[in-house]
């Protein structure tokens, strides 16, 4: 069974190509902290999904079990209606975690659940037993403003989806790993002055040292994708900032806080934007 053509390092190359093309920003500020003096190592890597059994997190995840990944949490976001697992390389310590989210669309309308069917419907089937899915963008069609607005009204998770598909949503610098930034306040406020806009839902700081994690993000890059109907900006890819704090045991958290990425998920947020 084994069907991989590809390393883990590979795998993280080509998802961050993938990720910079559409996500300038996250060159420029890597660019600013590796001029610092600073080495960026990678905290964890977003992909997103919707829960129909052709795409769902079960499909996703094989790529990365089979690289030496186990999954180690789960995570419900209600009012996003959203079921998401974090995963860790069971071998490399400095590999990223990964996290991979889906829509759950039985909690959606009827209306959202049968464009996103259609969607997945419309596509040569057999692209769902790729491998390698989770590098192949969107692989359907996805130039209809009409259908881009229409999910959008109910779900900017699922718009997303539509126009961006199976790639990082956000790569995540390790601040722990930093060595001039002994805060996240200190790194945000250096980003800030540099002219990066955070995404301020909730709070700049997602997060606090009780929860052990504290999080912050930019505002997704804007993207000028063609529709049918005209080219449109839409929000693509965001660059978020994790620091960890040790737990009782003096080791440091590995996991997620809810409440937090529920508000780092806004990042890609249409009305954020303005």
């Amino acid at each position: 069974l084994n069907t991989l053509k590809m390393t883990t390092n590979q795998l993280l190359s080509k998802l961050w190509e993938q990720y910079a093309a559409i996500t300038p920003s996250a060159t420029k500020i890597h660019d600013l902290l590796e001029k610092k003096g600073e080495q960026i190592k990678n905290d964890h890597i977003a992909i997103r999904t919707f829960n129909d059994s052709r795409v769902n997190i079960s499909v996703l995840e094989r790529l990365f079990l089979e690289l030496g990944y186990e999954e180690k949490g789960e995570y419900v976001f209600e009012s996003k209606k959203l079921f998401a697992k974090h995963y860790e390389h069971t071998t490399d310590k400095n590999a990223p975690r990964i996290f991979i989210s889906e829509l759950e669309l039985e909690k959606c309308s009827q209306k959202l659940q049968e464009t996103v069917n259609t969607i997945l419907d419309n596509c040569d089937q057999s692209t769902f037993s790729n491998p390698e899915l989770v590098i192949c963008g969107s692989v359907w069609e996805s130039n209809s403003q009409e259908i881009y607005n229409q999910l959008l009204e109910e779900s900017e998770y699922a718009a997303w989806m539509y126009i961006y598909g199976f790639r990082a949503n956000h790569f995540t610098i390790n601040v722990n790993a930093l060595k001039d930034f002994d805060t996240l306040q200190d790194l945000n406020a250096f980003l800030e002055d540099s002219g990066w806009k955070l995404n301020a839902s909730g709070g700049k700081i997602k997060g606090t040292p009780e929860q052990f994690l504290e999080q912050s993000s930019t505002l997704a890059d804007l993207h000028m994708v063609d529709f049918k109907e005209g080219s449109l900006q839409i929000p693509s890819c965001y660059y978020e900032f994790a620091l960890r704090y040790p737990m009782s045991n003096g080791e440091l958290y590995q996991g997620f806080i809810t409440s937090s990425a529920d508000k780092i998920f806004e990042s890609t947020d249409v009305k954020l934007q303005n």
